[in-house]
């Protein structure tokens, strides 16, 4: 899935970075999460995309990231929407739960989507940024 989507979005005109895997052997989904993240951490991406079996272990990895705001989407209004009102950074999909022309669908809702910038949005957001700041001291 990950081959066929990262073509998808080439041809579409996007800059596909692939952090991995390269082989079709079981990986750690965390050290995968993880790339990602730190790439659109530093600047290197502005969103992500990782694909593991349900989405769910990739997402949970990749929210352990201060800034990253990671989800598992599998339908285009929760891809979309999750930009628009919670500028969802990394979307997370499930290769065991999805197909091929779905996760291309959503990887395009999720890329076209913008966040809203609306006050109630922004007023979520830095709500759980301070979270974020008042527990990663405790690290």
């Amino acid at each position: 899935m990950k081959r066929d989507l990262a073509g998808h979005l080439a041809k579409a005109g996007h800059e596909v970075i692939d952090l991995g895997t390269h082989s079709s052997a079981p990986v750690d989904y965390p050290d995968i999460s993880e790339a990602v993240s730190q790439a659109v951490r530093n600047g290197q991406a502005d969103r992500g995309i990782v694909v593991c079996g349900s989405g769910a272990g990739a997402a949970i990895a990749a929210c352990k990231f201060p800034g990253i705001r990671a989800s598992v989407c599998h339908d285009t209004y929760s891809a979309r929407q999750a930009v628009e009102h919670d500028d969802l950074n990394v979307l997370c999909l499930g290769s065991r739960v999805i197909g091929p022309s779905l996760a291309r669908t959503l990887a395009d809702a999720f890329l076209a989507a913008t966040f809203s910038g609306e006050e109630r949005h922004m007023n979520r957001l830095a709500k759980i940024d301070k979270i974020e700041s008042r527990y990663s001291r405790d690290h």
